[in-house]
């Protein structure tokens, strides 16, 4: 057989990263209108994909209804933390859960078109299980309730391992911008952020616009 002169075609340059953008829980209106004003203005500067949406304690689901719409008015899935059922109810995009038990229920339930993310994985083996489980994403290094988080070089570390050897996409936390670079580099397909985020609605996610650009990638 006569060997082929065509070249094997080269593999397509993978996307740069999108924005997975962590509100603060919403305890009241004013508190829900404020994140509504500073999501359209981070919107306006940078590709947000996701935002994850908590409701303070006592508040009750119903407060995340204007959340909801302001992300899907700007493109941008809205996701609530734990409550697959309310989140149904208040039409959200999907959940985001912690622990096998909690992402299989939700599985069933948000299925076939609802998005089934999976956080507070301390370990690899807990991000394959996840992934065995359903999920259509795994998170590392995001903070706990007390704002807690693992060492950002694990999770760069298990980012980089994640990136390289599974399909399922990976977001992984950043609190700096030195932290969104080196994610970026490390092959995250989102970047997770909050107070990047809020408390500097403009400013700052033109910032992190700046540096979600793939290493080599033209200006």
């Amino acid at each position: 057989m006569a060997r082929s002169s065509a070249r094997p075609a080269p593999e397509p340059p993978r996307p740069a990263p999108r924005l997975y953008v962590l509100a603060p829980a919403a305890a009241d209106p004013a508190g829900s209108a404020a994140q509504v004003a500073a999501l359209r203005a981070a919107a306006a500067e940078a590709d947000i994909a996701a935002v994850l949406l908590r409701a303070a304690a006592g508040a009750g689901a119903p407060a995340l209804a204007p959340l909801i719409e302001a992300c899907q008015a700007i493109g941008a899935a809205g996701l609530v933390e734990g409550a697959s059922a309310e989140a149904t109810a208040l039409g959200a995009d999907g959940v985001h859960v912690e622990g096998t038990a909690a992402l299989k229920a939700a599985a069933a339930a948000r299925r076939p078109d609802g998005i089934v993310g999976a956080g507070g994985l301390r370990s690899r083996h807990d991000a394959m299980t996840a992934a065995e489980a359903g999920a259509d994403y795994v998170m590392f290094g995001e903070p706990d309730a007390e704002g807690r988080r693992p060492p950002f070089e694990t999770t760069l570390e298990r980012t980089q391992w994640w990136a390289e050897l599974f399909e399922p996409p990976c977001v992984g936390y950043a609190r700096t911008l030195e932290e969104v670079e080196a994610l970026v580099a490390a092959g995250a397909d989102f970047i997770a952020v909050d107070t990047l985020v809020f408390d500097a609605p403009g400013d700052g996610a033109r910032a992190l616009a700046a540096r979600l650009v793939l290493p080599g990638a033209a200006s």
